[in-house]
């Protein structure tokens, strides 16, 4: 679990996060979402630690991030996973070997043991094995998803961050990425906390979702109570569309 507390963070005297609490509860699919330039992209970063608050607490599992010495915050950085909005994936190696980077990095297991662990992994995300010797450029832009999620996944992490994880894929594609995200997520206890702009996700899989607006807490909840909040800032922003406005005229 992640808990954010009274947290503020400004920029050259522009007051970003004002008073932001949230839990981010372990096991769930949790989602932060809100207008762009709402402060959502820096609360995510502050949690991470790319971004240095001014004021609160970020706790991992009890543990105050902007307490932690240098050793601390190194221990924390090997149960963190990332997908990034754009997989990130290096083009000159393999996806078996963009898989086992994170291993070769920081697991002390041997290299028998890390091409199993990438194996796993990036079957666990439905790559077929004639995938695994293929170049980034290669593949699909989905199958390169599955494969950042499997390199997210390598180290065995406690906590999953997901910027945008859907970001230039079609619908259909996009739907498979969401399933795999909560399957990890419920399979593994994972913390996982997704920045996204995407309804069809929030929908789908939004078990635990913060709505930030003009960098406070506006409202928080699931995708089922989303449909009976009286908020208009975050009904404006959610059912902004003529089809997510019947989708929630059907259910109320």
């Amino acid at each position: 679990m992640i808990e954010v507390k009274n947290v503020f963070k400004s920029f050259d005297g522009n007051q970003v996060l004002k008073d932001v609490s949230a839990v981010f509860e372990t096991g769930k699919t949790n989602m932060i979402i809100g207008q762009s330039g709402s402060g959502k992209t820096v609360l995510m970063k502050s949690i991470i630690g790319l971004h240095r608050i001014d004021k609160g607490r970020i706790e991992y599992d009890g543990r105050n991030l902007p307490d932690m010495r240098m050793s601390e915050i190194r221990i924390l950085r090997r149960e963190v996973g990332m997908l990034f909005q754009g997989s990130a994936l290096f083009d000159s190696l393999s996806v078996m070997e963009n898989v086992m980077y994170p291993l070769e990095m920081f697991s002390p297991s041997t290299k028998e043991e890390m091409i199993e662990r990438a194996r796993f992994c990036l079957k666990h995300v439905n790559l077929e094995e004639k995938a695994f010797g293929l170049a980034p450029s290669e593949i699909s832009g989905g199958m390169q998803k599955r494969v950042a999620i499997a390199r997210a996944i390598a180290l065995q992490p406690k906590y999953l961050f997901c910027d945008e994880p859907n970001s230039g894929l079609d619908p259909k594609t996009s739907l498979i990425i969401d399933q795999l995200i909560h399957e990890i997520t419920h399979l593994f206890g994972i913390t996982t906390i997704i920045n996204s702009h995407d309804m069809n996700s929030v929908m789908e899989i939004g078990e635990n979702i913060i709505f930030i607006e003009n960098g406070k807490k506006a409202w928080q909840g699931n995708n089922k109570d989303i449909f009976h909040v009286h908020n208009e800032a975050l009904n404006n922003f959610v059912f902004a569309s003529e089809l997510f406005k019947q989708v929630k005229d059907v259910n109320q």
